[in-house]
């Protein structure tokens, strides 16, 4: 699992795969998530504004990240 800081209170989830390098651009997230691609805190999540905060876990693809707080 990889960590991932953030230096705000929250992140939004299609920005959280940008920020992180998981996808290339806004519309790769936004369709890995409506296709049910990413989980959030072991659940499928459809919401790309879901607000990621820190404590977080995020998994797409073969990666998990742990959001912290910068």
């Amino acid at each position: 699992m990889e960590t991932i800081a953030i230096n705000t209170e929250f992140i939004k989830l299609d920005a959280l795969l940008k920020y992180a390098a998981l996808v290339g651009t806004g519309g790769e997230a936004k369709i890995a998530i409506a296709e049910g691609m990413v989980k959030v805190n072991g659940e499928v999540c459809t919401m790309r504004g879901k607000k990621i905060r820190p404590g977080d876990t995020v998994e797409f693809d073969r990666f998990s990240l742990q959001v912290t707080a910068e």
